[in-house]
């Protein structure tokens, strides 16, 4: 009785685990399958930020010194400041992880130290001592250059990708629209319909639809199955109407009809997040993942928010109407719509998973070279 007894128990516990395993993979697959809806998540920071920093700025700039603002934002950023220095480092999927390329680093520098010494012990003559100096330097010098031409190489590719160069075209003009938006959109507002807390409109559409537009285009990309192509359709198709009802926005003299037209095409507009984003990460080799973001990121500013302000500003001078300078600055969305549908038709690899988690990149299998075989002063001199 015992014994059956036993043998049934175990048998629970096995159906048990075997339950709670299905059940673990069940999830696992289930994160698999609405990863853009998790990029989507991520940033849906972005337009949450752009809304609160509305309000943030109307309420304080309103009750205290408009100073104020920027001192307590410093204090509230300055936590992550510190923890980006002290935060363990992640392991990228393509790269090495981190604790060995410390102890890569750090073998190196113990062999140099080695040779240095014994190559002082040999011969204590003052050039020698200037020439084992010299050949550190060039040795450094040679290492900054191949460094350099890894960074080129990289830009190449990515640069020679049109399916990466098309996505952030059609990025840096949407980016154009909505960094003018975020920095005229509340006082256009008050020119056109007099609105008395237009910092407080404005940042209140924005965050209802920057959330729930982020994580609707993250989700309906998931449910239209994550390929390259459907997220180029999702961006063209999200964008066209939300030009469009922006646009429309603009042409009505009430200022409900202006706000319940431009508050759907927020909502249509902030759908590219996940998109965007996921064509960024996934049209390149994994190891190429960090510079795409950062230069996806770096020309959406030097084109886009950062000129569209000024820009705007001299159009209104020149023009002197607010109402035709948003109708202006709203076109252009149509042609970023008509960039991104122009990269349905490309020729589009997915190259999430190319590379193998444990994979070493070129430099890091360079520097590991010289630990496993014997160096030669020759080959170091000519790098």
């Amino acid at each position: 009785m015992l014994r059956n007894s036993g043998l049934s128990e175990n048998c629970h516990d096995r159906e048990g685990c075997k339950k709670d395993f299905q059940l673990l993979m069940l999830k696992k697959d289930k994160l698999i399958v609405l990863k853009t809806a998790w990029l989507a998540i991520f940033y849906m920071c972005i337009p949450t930020g752009y809304a609160l920093g509305y309000v943030y700025g109307g309420l304080v700039g309103t009750y205290l010194n408009w100073r104020f603002a920027f001192w307590v934002e410093a204090i509230l950023m300055l936590p992550f400041a510190v923890l980006g220095f002290v935060m363990k480092p992640l392991n990228l999927k393509g790269f090495a992880p981190a604790e060995s390329k410390q102890a890569l680093i750090s073998e190196e520098t113990d062999v140099q130290e080695v040779q240095d010494t014994d190559a002082l012990n040999d011969s204590a003559k003052p050039t020698k001592e200037k020439f084992s100096h010299m050949f550190s330097k060039m040795k450094c010098t040679c290492i900054d250059l191949n460094q350099f031409s890894r960074f080129i190489k990289d830009m190449k590719a990515l640069l020679v990708d049109k399916v990466y160069v098309v996505n952030v075209l059609g990025y840096c003009a949407y980016n154009f629209v909505l960094g003018a938006y975020s920095y005229w959109g509340p006082k256009a507002g008050y020119k056109i319909y007099n609105m008395s807390d237009a910092d407080l409109i404005f940042g209140g559409i924005t965050i209802v639809c920057g959330i729930l537009g982020t994580l609707a285009g993250g989700y309906v990309l998931d449910l239209m199955k994550s390929t390259i192509p459907n997220a180029f359709k999702l961006l063209s198709v999200t964008t066209f109407f939300g030009a469009i009802f922006c646009f429309t926005a603009f042409c009505f003299q009430n200022m409900y009809a202006f706000l319940a037209f431009f508050s759907v095409g927020e909502l249509l507009v902030f759908a590219i997040q996940g998109p965007v984003n996921y064509i960024c990460l996934h049209c390149v080799n994994p190891s190429l993942r960090p510079l795409s973001m950062a230069i996806s990121t770096v020309s959406i500013h030097i084109f886009g928010d950062v000129p569209s302000s000024p820009l705007v500003g001299v159009l209104q001078d020149a023009i002197n109407n607010w109402r035709e300078t948003s109708l202006i600055l709203t076109s252009i969305l149509f042609p970023a719509a008509g960039i991104w549908f122009t990269g349905i038709f490309l020729h589009s690899v997915d190259r999430f998973n190319e590379d193998s988690e444990g994979q070493v990149t070129e430099v890091d299998r360079s520097n590991a070279t010289p630990l496993l075989e014997p160096r030669v002063a020759e080959t170091s001199l000519f790098c």
